[in-house]
């Protein structure tokens, strides 16, 4: 009865602080756990016209809906545009803000520090939307870049940035860096400046160059923090890399020309869900996704333990 009675006193006590956790855990049941109910539907023949009680009470098809996709003529391609366009992502945008925030912490003066980090940060804030009116104003065959190229006559005609399947890759490799490098360059610059400052002294003492104390204190010192991170963006492979955008990108910036490339799992789960009203189709192609996924995050959790002793798990 005294361990209740410490337990209320300390619960309230830490009212505000409980109330915080139950938003958080209210917002997971609501939009995370609820709706794991409807992944029935990949199951059922559900119609949307039979509403909320049709995913219930619609009748069992198995694995229809499973087979129908993977036996589907846009698979093949599906599957390797959203593969290559995360790994492309992976090896190119998940070092860069390593390296940045490196470099930041290696800047003394505090001023041009901090304008830097604000400024490297902000693109995170600016919507997809935004960018990709940006980038067809810019990247246009009669926008800025290609009226530039042809007027000091560095090419013989203008690129098609925005219709060039080949280049569609590229584009948002680097459109993607751009606006998420600086997002999560804070992550490990917090993890830089938790360092303990005594074993830089003690190596500057020793005559360590600063390369040498970046690469034997602070790389390593960071460790835990890049695995971490690293095994969230394995997991998220199959949704978009590191900052998971895909389905923004290439839904605002593909279209019927550069479609070759541009057309991902979550767009194509998409148009059959919402534009061909396919719910429980759309539902299958998405729970693959996600089992996929899943798999990808046990799987770099289990190497990264072997590797370097450091897991998320």
């Amino acid at each position: 009865m005294k361990q209740k009675s410490t337990w209320l006193k300390t619960f309230r006590k830490q009212g505000m602080l409980q109330l915080f956790v139950l938003s958080g855990m209210l917002y997971l049941v609501v939009f995370n756990l609820i709706p794991m109910f409807g992944l029935i539907m990949g199951f059922k023949n559900y119609n949307i016209t039979s509403g909320v009680k049709g995913i219930f009470t619609s009748d069992w098809v198995g694995l229809k809906y499973f087979k129908e996709f993977v036996t589907d003529y846009k698979f093949g391609r599906l599957v390797r545009n959203t593969v290559v366009l995360s790994v492309l992502k992976l090896v190119f945008t998940f070092p860069i803000p390593i390296v940045f925030a490196v470099m930041v912490n290696e800047i003394k003066n505090l001023k041009f520090k901090k304008v830097l980090q604000t400024c490297s940060y902000l693109p995170h804030f600016i919507s997809w939307v935004i960018i990709s009116s940006l980038a067809f104003q810019f990247l246009s065959k009669t926008g800025v870049i290609n009226t530039l190229l042809l007027k000091f006559h560095l090419t013989s005609g203008p690129i098609g940035f925005m219709t060039d399947s080949n280049l569609f890759w590229g584009l948002a490799v680097v459109l993607d860096i751009w606006k998420e490098m600086g997002w999560w360059t804070i992550i490990f610059l917090a993890a830089i400046v938790g360092i303990n400052q005594d074993y830089y002294e003690a190596a500057q003492i020793d005559g360590a160059s600063r390369m040498q104390r970046i690469r034997y204190i602070t790389l390593p010192c960071i460790k835990g923090t890049i695995v971490v991170v690293l095994i969230m963006t394995m997991g998220n492979l199959f949704g978009g890399g590191l900052s998971g955008s895909n389905f923004e990108q290439c839904y605002l910036l593909g279209n019927s020309v550069n479609a070759d490339t541009s057309e991902i799992i979550q767009t194509y789960v998409f148009d059959v869900g919402l534009a061909q009203g396919r719910y429980a189709y759309a539902t299958a192609v998405g729970m693959i996704q996600s089992v996929i996924s899943l798999v990808l995050i046990f799987c770099s959790n289990f190497a990264a333990k072997k590797i370097s002793d450091t897991s998320l798990f």
